[in-house]
């Protein structure tokens, strides 16, 4: 868990009320239902559910769960979540 110890989202890094509406919208409501979905599957709940969700949205995710600003996760992790994506959209 993060430093600060938070269980709801709002606050979490990364995260600004647009995204913490469309994540509350898709019954991810806690850094701890954050955390135990993975960025990818939180992203893709989301946008299954509806959220006009761009990829800023994964690596804020991303950045969330592991404490890294999303811009660092964009340049540094970039392809292996996208990698990670494209399996799960493959899988369903």
């Amino acid at each position: 868990m993060p430093k600060h110890h938070l269980t709801t989202i709002v606050g979490l890094p990364n995260l600004g009320p647009k995204s913490q509406h469309m994540l509350h919208a898709a019954g991810i409501c806690t850094w701890e239902d954050l955390q135990a979905l993975g960025a990818v599957a939180a992203y893709l709940r989301v946008k299954r559910n509806g959220g006009n969700a761009s990829l800023n949205l994964l690596w804020a995710l991303e950045g969330a769960i592991s404490g890294v600003h999303w811009q660092e996760v964009a340049r540094h992790h970039r392809t292996s979540l996208l990698l990670a994506l494209e399996d799960a959209e493959r899988r369903g």
